[in-house]
């Protein structure tokens, strides 16, 4: 969606949770909820991740309510945000579109490799994410969750005139797409979160069974 849309949409969850205390578990209502510092199942459940330090769930903004995708904030989505996918399934897609829309987010197809799977993602971010202008930094391998996976790093320059960093980290396992993903504002934010990032990367494993 533009980036006005996700302003509108940021500031109504900013001030809701503003309104009931951020990543409170007391009476009212909040868009976010806390993140404990403590292992926690995110996405579908199929994947566990520690948390190095408090963060907050929240009410998705850029991906759309996909039960495989759950989104992380601290400072609030349009300052930083991690999103987990977790068991992607080939033919589905990472938000919510119709046919008729004459631009298409590619689906998730199981056989894709990397280079496909960050098209995909740029895709993402060009189509439904309102940047006018992505850079691929680098594509290089990675493990992850025990699988031959792979890391993204990009930078991407929004309508709203904001340049923010990402990079994404995951894996195609039994014909799933698993996958964390960091985005944030390019000044200070980026560098503020990136060793979360990395501590979550390191510490998700999936549940079996």
């Amino acid at each position: 969606m533009k980036s006005t849309v996700k302003m509108a949409l940021a500031s109504a969850l900013l001030a809701l949770g503003a309104c009931s205390s951020l990543g409170s578990e007391g009476y009212g209502f909040s868009a976010y909820s806390a993140v404990p510092v403590q292992r926690v199942s995110v996405g579908d459940r199929s994947m566990v991740v520690s948390a190095p330090r408090p963060w907050n769930r929240h009410r998705p903004i850029f991906f759309e309510d996909i039960r495989q995708v759950e989104d992380w904030t601290l400072d609030g989505p349009l300052l930083d945000g991690i999103s987990f996918v977790t068991g992607l399934k080939n033919g589905k897609s990472l938000i919510r579109q119709r046919r008729t829309t004459s631009q298409q987010v590619p689906m998730f197809r199981s056989d894709m490799t990397p280079p496909e799977v960050a098209a995909m993602i740029e895709s993402l971010y060009r189509v439904r994410g309102g940047a006018v202008e992505f850079k691929t930094l680098g594509l290089q391998p990675r493990p992850f969750l025990g699988a031959n996976g792979f890391q993204l790093d990009y930078q991407h320059l929004d309508d709203d005139e904001l340049w923010r960093r990402g990079r994404a980290v995951g894996a195609v396992i039994d014909g799933q797409l698993y996958l964390i993903l960091l985005d944030a504002a390019r000044s200070h934010y980026w560098d503020s979160t990136l060793p979360d990032f990395e501590a979550l990367v390191t510490s998700a494993e999936l549940r079996r069974g």
